[in-house]
C-alpha cells in the first residue's frame, strides 16, 4: 500500500485509552467526509511509527477511511535492521494486540460503526493476533507476515480475512503461507489470499534500493494491485 510523495498529511496525533485505563498514543488521519465513515487501524512494520506508515494511513483517510495508527514502540523508530530487531524483540506482541490494538478499535468504535485492521510485515503478525483477540474487529488485512502457527486459534476468527504474500519472500516462505491458509480454511475462517511474484515488503515504497534489508524490493505494479485488491475488500467488510 504506497503514498503518492504530493499526497497532504491529514493527520495528527492523538491519546487514546487501552482496556487497562493506560494512554497509548497514535497517529490518526481523517477523512474529508466523517459522518458514515468505517474506520482501519493500520499496524506498523518493526520500523516504528515513521513517516512512511503515516502515509498508508493518510491514503486511507484519502479513500474515505479514519486510520489510526497506534505507537507500538512509545515513540521509538529506526532506519536500521539491528536496532528494528531489537525494538521489535522487546515488544510483548500478545499485550500490544490486546492492548494497544484493541485500545485503538474501541477508540475508533466511538466513531464508526464498524472497524477493520492491517497491518505489513510486523504489523500482519499482529494483525492476524488482533483478529483472533479482539471481538471488535469487522475485517482484516495482512500484508506478509504472521505468527507462529501455535499462536493461532482459527475459531476465534470470525470475520473475513484478506492477506497478500510475495512469492520470493525470504522472511515468510511461501511454502509456510500455504500451512497458514489451509489451518485458517480448515478452521472455519473466510480467507482471500494473494501471491504475488515479488520479494518481501513489495509495498513499501521506501524499500527501494535502500539497502537495509537484502531480500525486500518495493513493486509498484504488484502494490498498487494489492491496494486495490484490500479497498475492494474492505469495501464489501466495512461499509454498510
Amino acid at each position: 500500500m504506497t503514498q503518492s510523495i504530493a499526497q497532504p498529511a491529514t493527520g495528527k496525533t492523538i491519546t487514546f485509552k487501552r482496556p487497562d485505563g493506560k494512554d497509548v498514543s497514535g497517529y490518526l488521519a481523517t477523512p474529508a467526509k466523517t459522518e458514515g465513515a468505517p474506520a482501519i487501524v493500520v499496524i506498523q512494520e518493526w520500523w516504528g511509527l515513521n513517516d512512511q506508515i503515516r502515509g498508508v494511513a493518510d491514503r486511507l483517510a484519502a479513500a474515505g477511511y479514519l486510520a489510526l495508527v497506534p505507537d507500538l514502540y512509545r515513540g521509538e523508530t529506526t532506519v536500521e535492521e539491528e536496532e528494528a530487531h531489537h525494538l521489535m524483540s522487546k515488544l510483548d506482541f500478545a499485550d500490544a494486540a490486546t492492548q494497544d490494538i484493541r485500545g485503538a478499535v474501541q477508540y475508533l468504535k466511538g466513531h464508526a460503526q464498524k472497524v477493520g485492521v492491517t497491518g505489513f510485515c510486523m504489523g500482519g503478525a499482529l494483525t492476524l493476533l488482533s483478529l483472533n483477540f479482539i471481538p471488535e474487529l469487522s475485517a482484516g488485512v495482512v500484508f506478509y507476515g504472521f505468527p507462529p502457527l501455535e499462536y493461532l486459534d482459527p475459531k476465534a476468527i470470525k470475520v473475513p480475512v484478506q492477506a497478500h504474500w510475495a512469492t520470493q519472500d525470504e522472511f515468510f516462505p511461501i511454502d509456510t503461507v500455504g500451512e497458514l491458509e489451509k489451518k485458517l480454511s480448515e478452521g472455519g475462517v473466510d480467507v482471500e489470499f494473494h501471491r504475488y511474484l515479488a520479494h518481501h515488503a513489495f509495498t513499501n515504497e521506501t524499500a527501494v534500493g535502500h539497502g537495509r534489508i537484502p531480500g525486500t524490493q518495493y513493486d509498484p505494479v504488484w502494490a498498487q494491485l494489492a491496494y486495490d485488491r484490500t479497498l475492494t475488500f474492505f469495501g464489501r467488510t466495512l461499509w454498510g
